[in-house]
């Protein structure tokens, strides 16, 4: 038996946003974009790196009633905002081309590329305040 993560979530303020910097600034592909009305116009949009088709992130909307109620609701926006809702890594061979290429495409990164004993990192937010960790991982520690 093999168990493997197939599909991640992250919160997102606006689906909209979250999919023009998701696929214009990080260079990802639409996997699906679905919207059910029976659902109450429930929208259903992944996007995933290029070359990994098996790896889906859910751009999630925060819902409302009867799914969140309005404090719940406004304690993940407000840790969304702080950079503690959600954590994505990802790797990459070259951190400083990767940095120059996501910065020229207007991602804006909190942290510039720094060693550190495990490799090259550096850091950057999406638009709804999600982290991400750019690493350039030494052959030791992949």
């Amino acid at each position: 038996m093999t168990i493997r993560i197939g599909t991640t979530q992250v919160w997102v303020h606006d689906q909209d946003v979250a999919l023009e910097f998701y696929t214009k600034k990080l260079g990802m592909e639409v996997r699906q974009d679905v919207t059910m009305a029976e659902l109450g116009n429930f929208r259903w949009l992944t996007v995933g790196p290029a070359g990994q088709e098996d790896i889906a992130i859910v751009l999630m909307a925060v819902p409302g009633p009867p799914v969140m109620d309005d404090t719940t609701a406004n304690e993940v926006r407000n840790l969304m905002s702080k950079g503690f809702a959600t954590a994505i890594f990802l790797v990459t061979d070259d951190c400083q081309k990767a940095y120059e290429e996501l910065a020229a495409r207007g991602v804006e990164f909190t942290e510039t590329p720094e060693q550190r004993p495990y490799g090259i990192d550096a850091g950057f937010r999406d638009p709804s305040g999600n982290s991400f960790r750019l690493t350039q991982v030494l052959p030791e520690y992949a």
